[in-house]
């Protein structure tokens, strides 16, 4: 019986049969052919990158089993306790330690403790407190109602997960969208949260797995971005997109002079650990915005509400069990897989397959966001990310691009895949809300996404360069 028979009683969908099944063929083969000028460690390295390509893309397991399954062959295959060594060669191999040390990468931690935050900020109640207190200006219109909403849906998304923070501000919409007259008004409210969330995560380091994906490849590059530095280089974009998406929802969803009443009663906690919470997490807060001032790295600053919220009881171990952690992991896979293909010399191999020099660098940056865009919109943004922006060095370096703009306009462009209904976890949760068509999201998802591409292309580098990020 061939392998392709076996999968068909495998459960899951026939791509994800197939995935499975290309997934052990495609590395063997690799393993075992003649790749001109490929080193045996890039060559297991390569069928470990095809392993993550394959599963990723397919989705044949669980997006965080390919990330930890990508650490484990590493080990297997490229490590110092590799099952079979690598003989006289000059290759250096990493240690396994350093290969499972992704796993409390700088960046991971600087997730975890905004997890924890977000988690938090959602136990007592402050979400739902500050989204109330900063609507209040914004009562009235519909129009501007809708306006509020998305600054402060993009604002929260910055420091909590855009998957919560949708359905913190769903939640609060729920109400007036049971008693609004207008379907139209209907879907431009519900379709408001998930844009302005999507695009409100490309705002700081913690607000999305690309930027953390980002800042970690930049890191092991020895290129330090702290958190002052990419809420400054990605904030003029997210004011810029969010008034589009707003003049987009505005002349197709919401008319003038309809008005719309969203509750704004504030029932603050004042409880002694709410309060302790409330001020754990403005000083986490404020020290990440004070980072250039004081020196304390951001991951360190993130174990701080971690070691204190915990050690106080404000927080608990079931607390920290609930955390996003398959989202930590897939984070971890995509830093080991970058960190394995510069190791092993597979990303100047893969590089070097393409002629660069005979191609424009603008149409080399072009078509790398593009790709982005569109493998974001289809497949994972965070599968997306982890799956170009390792390249992103050594390509910068070839054709003659800074690898920072590179990077961080690769993770922005992926975090801006939000065209379908399962383009992003915000974009689900809105449609469930049964408000809304896909056509709906297309729309709006492909004009953001194609000004966002077009502004990260041939505006943002400019802007990048003025504030000294590369």
């Amino acid at each position: 019986m061939s392998l392709l028979a076996a999968a068909r009683g495998l459960p899951g969908t026939t791509l994800q049969r197939i995935g499975l099944t290309l997934a052990v063929l495609v590395p063997v083969a690799v393993l075992i052919a003649d790749l001109p000028g490929l080193e045996p460690p890039a060559q297991r390295m390569l069928a470990v990158f095809s392993v993550a390509v394959i599963l990723w893309v397919t989705e044949a397991i669980p997006l965080v089993a390919t990330a930890v399954l990508v650490i484990f062959l590493q080990v297997l295959l490229i490590s110092d306790e590799a099952l079979v060594g690598f003989g006289d060669t000059a290759f250096e191999a990493p240690t396994a330690a350093s290969i499972y040390a992704t796993l409390a990468h700088p960046v991971i931690i600087l997730f975890l403790g905004g997890f924890l935050l977000a988690d938090g900020a959602a136990k007592y109640r402050l979400d739902r407190n500050l989204t109330a207190v900063m609507l209040r200006p914004f009562r009235g219109s519909l129009r501007l109602t809708v306006f509020g909403l998305m600054i402060i849906t993009a604002v929260l998304s910055a420091f909590m997960s855009n998957t919560a923070t949708t359905a913190t501000m769903l939640a609060v919409l729920i109400p007036v969208l049971a008693v609004s007259p207008s379907p139209t008004a209907r879907a431009g409210l519900a379709l408001s949260i998930p844009v302005a969330a999507t695009v409100g995560g490309l705002l700081t380091p913690v607000s999305s797995p690309p930027n953390a994906i980002a800042v970690g490849t930049l890191a092991d590059q020895g290129i330090q971005i702290t958190f002052v530095d990419w809420l400054l280089a990605t904030g003029p974009l997210v004011l810029v997109l969010l008034a589009v998406a707003w003049a987009v929802l505005a002349v197709r969803y919401l008319d003038r002079g309809v008005a719309v009443d969203i509750d704004v009663h504030v029932d603050l906690d004042t409880r002694p650990r709410a309060v302790l919470f409330y001020v754990v997490a403005a000083v986490t807060v404020l020290l990440w915005l004070t980072e250039a001032a004081h020196g304390i790295p951001a991951a360190t600053v993130a174990f701080l509400p971690v070691t204190v919220l915990l050690a106080t009881s404000v927080m608990t171990g079931e607390d920290l069990r609930r955390l996003q952690w398959p989202v930590l992991w897939l984070v971890a896979g995509g830093i080991a897989l970058g960190s394995g293909m510069a190791a092993t010399g597979l990303d100047e191999w893969m590089i070097g397959l393409v002629d660069w020099a005979v191609m424009p660098g603008l149409a080399v940056t072009l078509g790398l966001l593009a790709l982005a865009l569109l493998l974001g919109t289809l497949i994972s943004n965070s599968a997306t990310a982890n799956l170009l922006i390792p390249l992103a060095p050594g390509l910068a370096v070839t054709v003659g691009t800074d690898s920072v703009i590179l990077a961080v306009g690769l993770a922005v462009v992926c975090g801006l895949g939000m065209a379908l209904p399962v383009s992003t976890p915000p974009n689900a949760i809105a449609y469930a809300t049964g408000e809304l068509r896909t056509k709906d999201m297309a729309v709006i998802g492909l004009v953001v996404g194609a000004v966002g591409l077009v502004l990260v292309a041939f505006v943002m580098p400019t802007w990048w360069s003025l504030m000294g990020l590369t």
